[in-house]
């Protein structure tokens, strides 16, 4: 195997710190925040060797401070999509030829800096520019991040040993794993700092090229991410940054014939949308694009009547309300048993009772701000809405303030209607939905949670009779690409737990896994023949 005769690095997860007040990782933090939030930093894009700045400058503001100018960013227009995929294609050749080791060595350097001299930088990047918790980011940009790059070096030594097993006598049958012909698109979401670097990094470590668009509320810790890059030793053109409006990107990139593949994380519509422009303009490209994305969620929990009801409400806080609701697996519909409710009921409160939201600046804030404000006036929406309906008891929270920042807080909502729209639809937000049903019609519960929502990307099972796990485990095996045993639904650990969904959730291909990696080459068969055939007479002919 390749990576035994190189001796790859063999990966782990990367320690999560725990922020502790007084811990040195704190006080390092710390000085980074102040030190990010003492200037307002300029931000370029990055297309081949050439730090572009437009003089067409956007604001970035923390969503938990929106008073505050933290940067400003350049945006671009179709003639830096067009100079990013000259850029791209021009840095090709020899990006691919490079050997494969020295491609892993500039992405593991990455993960060491991101693990080491840039953890604080990237991980303050990410709390202020998104607002997420100090704990959240860690978990997200530092350790997932790393893992990402370090696991994927190991599916990569995987993949390029993959060889035939037999080579008859007087034969040598090999495969060889070429990047796609043309470049890669990378569509990131804001969310995590991690797929943003993740998505583009993935197709490049297999000898790719790439264009890079964050989405724009994630620019500015991906600008971070692109300088270690750059520090990590990555050529010039091999991953393009541009911040550019997506149709006006999508026109250029999805008309040009050396267009190869996109890698994308964000909403279903979108996704849907991009799929149906690259069907009808399949016949303007050189090859069958690869189409990846994991898309949208309504990730469910289901509790059993055999189920602790600590368990499942600590599922629910944190599930639900990490990071305010904003990732793709949060729990958003619960389905609890009669029985439990009242226990569960009186947990979750208790609970929410005691959870601080404010700025991420604020260690003590578990809760935080939403990202936009257009995301924060449709929660604003659908809560008040709820609140008027005579069909829906709100259990906690409800309270939406925009003020200072994009405040929702954490909010419970007991149904009816077990397809309320709530239930329903993804509102990716703090706002978790229960529906109560009598401990006799799990049966039925089962068939509700399978077919209420579009998606299918997590879920749970909450119980403690190994026969209603199993009976779940079976019939909901369509509704989830990651399922969780007597946990919330959320938190997937490169390595691990490789994460993806199907339905409307994507494609599946499993980001931190060898799939994923397998869908950036082409392979080509070989056939070598070292004393071949002189005359075209087979033995039967005599």
């Amino acid at each position: 195997m390749l990576k035994g005769f190189f001796n790859v690095p063999k990966p782990q997860n990367e320690p999560v710190l725990n922020y502790a007040p007084g811990s040195a990782e704190r006080v390092s933090l710390e000085a980074a925040l102040k030190e990010a939030r003492a200037v307002v930093a300029d931000i370029p894009m990055y297309i081949g060797a050439q730090e572009v700045r437009t003089g067409k400058t956007l604001e970035v503001r923390p969503p938990h401070d929106h008073q505050h100018l933290l940067a400003t960013f350049h945006e671009g227009d179709a003639s830096h999509v067009t100079a990013a995929i000259d850029a791209a294609l021009a840095a090709k050749a020899n990006w691919e030829n490079l050997a494969w080791e020295q491609r892993a060595a500039i992405f593991l350097k990455a993960a060491d800096l991101i693990s080491g001299p840039y953890r604080a930088k990237i991980n303050a990047a990410t709390m202020l520019g998104q607002s997420k918790n100090a704990y959240q980011a860690e978990i997200d940009a530092a350790c997932e991040f790393a893992d990402f790059l370090r696991f994927n070096v190991e599916y990569m030594t995987e993949i390029y040993g993959q060889q035939p097993p037999v080579s008859p006598k007087g034969i040598w049958n090999r495969v060889e794993q070429r990047p796609l012909e043309g470049f890669v698109f990378a569509l990131t979401p804001f969310n995590f700092t991690a797929i943003a670097g993740n998505l583009p990094a993935s197709a490049a470590m297999m000898g790719n090229v790439v264009v890079w668009k964050p989405a724009y509320p994630q620019i500015f810790a991906a600008n971070v991410i692109m300088k270690i890059f750059i520090e990590a030793g990555l050529p010039a053109g091999v991953i393009n940054l541009i911040y550019v409006d997506g149709p006006v990107a999508g026109d250029v990139i999805f008309n040009h014939p050396d267009f190869a593949g996109i890698h994308f994380t964000g909403s279903t519509a979108v996704f849907q949308h991009i799929w149906q422009i690259i069907g009808t303009n399949i016949h303007k490209y050189k090859t069958y694009p690869r189409i990846v994305g994991e898309t949208g969620g309504k990730d469910f929990v289901l509790a059993h009547a055999s189920a602790d009801a600590q368990v499942v409400s600590t599922a629910l806080v944190r599930g639900a309300f990490e990071y305010q609701g904003q990732k793709c697996s949060a729990a958003s519909r619960a389905y609890i048993p009669a029985s439990l409710w009242p226990a569960v009921k009186e947990n979750v409160q208790r609970d929410l009772a005691s959870i601080k939201m404010g700025p991420v600046e604020d260690f003590s804030n578990f809760v935080n701000a939403v990202i936009t404000e257009a995301s924060f006036d449709k929660l604003a929406k659908y809560i008040d809405a709820a609140k008027a309906d005579a069909g829906v008891e709100l259990v906690a929270g409800g309270g939406h303030d925009k003020s200072k920042g994009w405040f929702v807080e954490p909010t419970v909502l007991r149904v009816n209607d077990p397809h309320y729209e709530t239930m329903c639809e993804e509102l990716f937000g703090p706002v978790l939905t229960v529906y109560v049903y009598e401990d006799d019609k799990f049966d039925e519960i089962l068939n509700v949670v399978d077919t209420t929502s579009i998606y299918a990307l997590t879920g749970s099972i909450i119980a403690q009779d190994r026969y209603a796990v199993a009976q779940a485990t079976q019939r909901l095996r369509n509704a989830a690409g990651n399922f969780y045993i007597n946990d919330k639904p959320t938190g997937a650990v490169v390595g691990q737990q490789p994460f993806g969904g199907a339905r409307g959730s994507g494609t599946n291909d499993k980001a931190g896994s060898m799939i994923n990696l397998l869908r950036w080459v082409s392979p080509r068969t070989i056939k070598e023949t070292f004393d071949p055939p002189k005359d075209y007479r087979y033995p039967f002919l005599g």
